[in-house]
């Protein structure tokens, strides 16, 4: 309750605000399931086909090289999701993927799934084809025979890029956004005629933020350049082991302690970036001569114990150990376990933030060490250690793109995956190299995270030139944008709430203890976040009230605020 008075005059105004979450879209024909049952099935599940663009394969043959669907005839340009249920008959698990095979396209993998034995397993992927023409669809599995995969259910479904647009503002609408109505409670009439419900938005709920390095020290035009856009950021290196403990016993958080000082007075909120890495090349140098696995051990619980005190209850998240599924330094050193062991002494430090893992190649491709499949294997892994089932897990993808069409609908399938574990999955270091088409490519990447359900953050690997980042630059030497730095503008603009004014409208209320006047406002889709909310009277000098307003999924409860003024 809040009570505000003036010398004036006296009147009590009640302010009711019920929040309510939008009953679920309808969907356009073009839909896609983000669900990803991740589970293996015993009982080959049932599938529906709804609205447009579906189309039933069926398997044609066993081929030399996988199990081979009937030919389709794909179109430049197209969008394409498939999916299939898997299962070996006679090894225990087993990798398989999906590819095109073609006159004009040779083995462009599609997804992956690990397959088992005697169960079904979800494969889901896509493909965008640049050239029209017919192929093959093979679901492949390195040194197994074709016979040995068992497939079933494939359905593949064409999007053009105007329908996947479409889909994707629609789940933004769903899943970024909240109706909001306010109901208003006054007890004199002439109150509620030409009341205004005043609505500005301070921080959105999900952020596209960008990583900064210590050049932001010395650049006053970049300091402004930064903190004028950006409410999110990671260090490119300042906060790592070899920046903070060059010589050993000897630290040194001159540059992170600034940064994190600069951020901290600009409301920037900071991802730690990162504790531990698990590749040796990037060990501080004393690091790498050590050959006894004890002092490792003490050295590597000294550094966690330093950083990771030092800024508690300031950071977002950490990174606890950057690409440990490429590399394996702290395993080799220290036992199979390491980086389970090593999560659990992060969340015993710091239990209250998630801790990421943090990949490459990992939406961006797919195959490889980064792939989906393997992260989440490699964060149950982690979870599963005794001890750790109540780690609040984080899931990064780097999304280093290189400069060429992104793989949208293997993207989407590669976030579904992603998410299944439930954690928060964040876009960590997002670039792409310079090409002709750039800014478009970048565009396509942003959207689809930020239409993604299971994503909860963007930072960009990006700044302006002066700052050295050289393959996503946003801005010039005299900072002005560059064409991906007015990309970024609009995005920041779009996935931002606009100011709005709301009238109220007037609705008479009696009840057993009083007659009150109640006001209405329309119906509002609002992006999640957190709001100053302020209502007026133009007609009343001397009327108006502000309050705080968090808009998320989980609203739906009734918020009161009692207002007294005294004449």
């Amino acid at each position: 309750m809040k009570r505000f008075n003036n010398g004036v005059f006296h009147f009590v105004v009640f302010i009711s605000i019920l929040l309510f979450l939008g009953p679920g879209l309808s969907m356009h024909p073009f839909s896609y399931d983000h669900s990803l049952k991740s589970e293996c099935l015993m009982e080959l599940p049932q599938t529906i086909n709804t609205g447009e663009g579906f189309q039933e394969l069926k398997i044609k043959e066993n081929g030399e090289n996988g199990k081979v669907v009937e030919r389709v005839n794909l179109q430049k340009g197209g969008i394409y999701s498939i999916s299939a249920w898997v299962k070996l008959r006679n090894e225990k698990e087993r990798a398989v993927r999906i590819t095109l095979r073609g006159k004009n396209v040779r083995y462009v993998d599609g997804g992956q799934v690990i397959a088992k034995k005697g169960c079904w397993s979800l494969l889901k992927g896509g493909f965008i084809v640049n050239v029209s023409a017919p192929v093959d669809i093979l679901f492949k599995s390195d040194g197994s025979a074709a016979a040995e995969i068992n497939v079933q259910n494939v359905r593949l479904q064409r999007f053009n890029k105007t329908h996947w647009r479409l889909q994707q503002d629609q789940v933004i609408e769903k899943i970024r956004k909240s109706k909001v109505r306010f109901q208003v409670s006054f007890q004199n009439k002439s109150t509620v005629e030409g009341s205004l419900i005043s609505i500005k938005q301070i921080r959105p709920s999900f952020l596209l933020g960008c990583a900064m390095n210590y050049r932001i020290l010395e650049s006053d035009s970049y300091r402004e350049w930064f903190v004028s856009r950006f409410r999110l950021t990671s260090f490119t290196n300042e906060m790592k082991w070899y920046t903070t403990e060059e010589v050993r016993g000897q630290e040194n958080y001159t540059l992170a302690d600034a940064m994190m000082q600069l951020a901290e007075e600009n409301k920037v909120l900071v991802k730690g970036h990162t504790v531990l890495w698990d590749d040796k090349k990037w060990q501080p140098i004393w690091v790498k001569s050590i050959t006894d696995p004890d002092d490792l051990k003490n050295v590597t619980l000294n550094r966690m114990n330093s950083v990771m005190k030092r800024y508690k209850g300031r950071l977002i998240g950490w990174d606890v150990i950057n690409e440990n599924l490429h590399y394996s330094y702290y395993e080799d050193m220290l036992g199979k376990n390491a980086s389970a062991m090593i999560y659990s002494l992060a969340s015993k430090i710091d239990p209250d933030i998630p801790l990421f893992i943090n990949e490459y190649n990992t939406v961006e491709y797919a195959k490889g060490v980064g792939s989906p499949i393997n992260v989440k294997n490699k964060m149950e892994e982690i979870v599963s250690y005794p001890g750790n089932m109540n780690i609040k897990g984080g899931i990064g993808a780097q999304a280093h793109f290189v400069p060429a069409q992104p793989n949208l609908p293997y993207m989407r399938s590669a976030l579904d995956t992603l998410g299944s574990l439930g954690f928060p999955v964040w876009l960590t270091e997002v670039d792409m190299p310079k090409c002709p088409d750039q800014v478009k490519y970048m565009e396509e990447v942003l959207r689809e995270a930020y239409s993604h359900p299971a994503v909860q953050g963007i930072i960009l690997y990006a700044g302006p030139e002066m700052s050295g980042f050289n393959k996503l630059t946003l801005a010039d030497n005299d900072f002005n944008n560059t064409e991906a730095g007015n990309l970024i503008d609009k995005l920041l603009q779009e996935w931002q709430q606009e100011p709005a004014e709301i009238p109220v409208e007037y609705h008479e209320h009696n009840d057993e203890e009083q007659s009150r006047i109640i006001g209405f406002s329309p119906e509002v889709s609002l992006l999640h976040g957190h709001y100053t909310v302020t209502v007026t009277n133009p007609s009343m000098k001397n009327f108006s009230t502000t309050f705080s307003l968090e808009v998320t999924t989980e609203t739906g409860q009734l918020q009161v605020v009692q207002l007294e003024l005294d004449v």
